[in-house]
């Protein structure tokens, strides 16, 4: 379930910064209005619709992929720089094995280099997001480190009531 909420909550940022790439001119076609549109057979024409199932399916893909590495992390905290690498990872899965099979896009080797740029970053940061939120989201487990290691709580503090027993009251 953390997995979902970092997900959703990654997909939001990415989006915010694919926006942002968006009104500078620097984003390529949109595969979420895309995979919409092939989602639903049979319409003969775009309707206003489309954008709110592209982005309601843009933020299932993200939750359920942060869903996954949520179940593969086993509970254990996740390095930041995995996560980063997980995004990458997730980018190359939908542009290269996803999307040009069912339509959406063609092969990444037969886009543009830098209409790479923006997708590429925006799911780095997508990793990253979703790590940071994943591990602020789990409980602390102390790692074996911990456990090797003293415990440095803070002195136990007297009661005025009490009498210190070194000043033999």
């Amino acid at each position: 379930m953390n997995g979902a909420i970092g997900g959703g909550l990654a997909t939001a940022v990415y989006s915010a910064m694919s926006m942002a790439g968006d009104r500078a001119g620097l984003l390529g076609p949109r595969p979420p209005k895309r995979i919409a549109g092939i989602a639903l057979p049979g319409r003969p024409r775009r309707t206003s619709g489309d954008g709110m199932l592209g982005t309601i399916s843009h933020f299932v893909f993200g939750a359920a992929s942060g869903a996954l590495l949520g179940l593969l992390s086993t509970g254990q905290r996740i390095p930041v720089p995995l996560g980063t690498a997980y995004g990458l990872a997730v980018w190359y899965a939908g542009h290269q094995g996803l999307m040009p099979p069912i339509g959406t896009l063609p092969p990444a080797s037969e886009i543009r280099m830098s209409r790479h740029v923006l997708p590429v970053a925006s799911h780095l940061l997508w990793g990253t997001t979703l790590v940071l939120a994943l591990n602020r989201l789990r409980p602390e487990k102390p790692t074996p480190f911990d456990k090797a290691m003293p415990s440095h709580e803070a002195p136990l503090t007297r009661h005025p009531d009490q009498k210190a027993a070194v000043l033999g009251q």
